[in-house]
């Protein structure tokens, strides 16, 4: 039989999971708990704590587990520098248990407490839960799983200042790739020394638009999401805020790719000392659970022009390393060229396997030739454009 007044007495001496009662769901179940309340308003408190399960689910279990596995703590947080010591593991499991109790509270039983039996009021799922095992699984591969809002997302952007999940990434993987694996291979062999914990170099991709540089970087985080890689795409004019954002993930169990986009730089540009000092590396050095991986259409990060060349700057070879040193700074820069004919007709047959095409290769090749010659020349991406375009207009004929 459900205790109300116990297990409310129990979520509310919540040391390690306080969090929790700032929860809507939670919160509002407390609020049941109350025996200082008239039948009518009983009724509003239950009608109320449901409306807010049903906006997430309609199985009170599942709720209570994701939101105690998405649950940043003291403990947690503590538990991703070191060993911590018997008051905390006593409170965690003294504390697990309280939620599993939670976790298992059916609907009749709480109509039954507030005498609501007889109202017609919808209840909700409850299901065997072993929330402590499941937590403490969780604890143990901290470094695969991370915890919190790191183990929910992998992909993350900055929006004023603060890390912001992406909750609908680009699905992009790299079985989905033709062509250029020798230049996926190095990124990826990097990729895994840093997972691993072992040395490895900030990378720069460039090369020609459209052949696959930021696809690279994405599908390498989709493919090693469950290995413990979470990627932050940091804007360029948002570079200034770096050494805060890897200040703050510096510590965590979890590997990071700081990923910027499409980078280059103007002579002036005032984001340029910003990077150049972090690639550099700090007073603080960089944390060995982060590495930068940077794409861009020029090997040069900085525009130059002739007249900088010919300026009246005394020292103008110090000013012109100055300028185009800074992708010397990636310890890894890799070429994504344009490809030739038999690149280029290499990935559009691979391509048009996967998505099913029905042509003859002749034929695919010369419509695929044409097709880079009105969309500006041969790329990755004007191939995938010409068999999805193909691979559309297959489907529409079949209806």
């Amino acid at each position: 039989m459900l205790n109300f007044e116990e297990l409310s007495h129990k979520l509310f001496s919540l040391v390690i999971f306080r969090n929790l009662l700032k929860d809507d769901v939670i919160k509002s179940f407390t609020e049941l708990a109350d025996d200082q309340k008239s039948e009518k308003e009983e009724v509003y408190l239950y009608a109320d704590f449901l409306s807010k399960l049903f906006a997430e689910t309609d199985n009170f279990s599942e709720y209570v587990l994701n939101a105690v596995l998405e649950d940043e703590n003291a403990y947690i947080l503590k538990r991703g520098h070191r060993n911590l010591g018997k008051h905390y593991d006593e409170a965690l499991n003294m504390e697990l248990d309280t939620l599993n109790e939670l976790a298992a509270v059916r609907s009749d039983d709480v109509k039954k407490c507030l005498h609501l039996e007889n109202e017609s009021l919808p209840g909700w799922t409850t299901e065997e839960t072993d929330i402590k095992s499941i937590y403490l699984s969780r604890i143990e591969n901290i470094s695969k799983t991370g915890y919190g809002i790191w183990a929910k997302y992998h992909v993350f952007i900055i929006k004023n200042g603060d890390i912001v999940p992406v909750k609908y990434p680009d699905t992009q993987r790299l079985s989905d790739f033709s062509g250029y694996e020798r230049e996926r291979s190095e990124v990826i062999e990097n990729t895994k020394a840093l997972l691993k914990g072992e040395p490895c170099n900030n990378v720069l991709l460039y090369g020609d638009a459209g052949s696959g540089k930021s696809s690279t970087v994405k599908a390498i985080a989709n493919e090693f999401k469950d290995d413990g890689l979470r990627l932050i795409e940091v804007k360029k004019n948002q570079l200034y805020s770096l050494p805060d954002i890897m200040d703050r993930i510096s510590g965590n169990p979890l590997k990071f790719i700081i990923f910027i986009d499409d980078l280059s730089f103007t002579k002036n540009d005032e984001d340029f000392g910003a990077l150049k000092a972090i690639l550099e590396g700090s007073v603080n050095g960089r944390a060995k659970n982060i590495a930068i991986y940077a794409t861009s259409n020029r090997r040069h990060l900085v525009k130059e022009s002739f007249a900088d060349r010919d300026g009246d700057d005394v020292h103008i070879q110090d000013t012109i390393q100055e300028l185009t040193s800074l992708s010397a700074r990636f310890g890894l820069q890799i070429t994504f060229s344009r490809p030739d004919k038999n690149l280029y007709s290499s990935i559009v047959v691979e391509l048009a396997k996967k998505y099913g095409i029905d042509m003859p290769e002749d034929k695919l090749i010369m419509k695929a030739e044409a097709h880079a010659l009105r969309a500006g020349g041969r790329s990755p991406r004007t191939a995938r454009q010409f068999i999805e375009y193909l691979a559309y207009k297959q489907e529409s004929e079949k209806d």
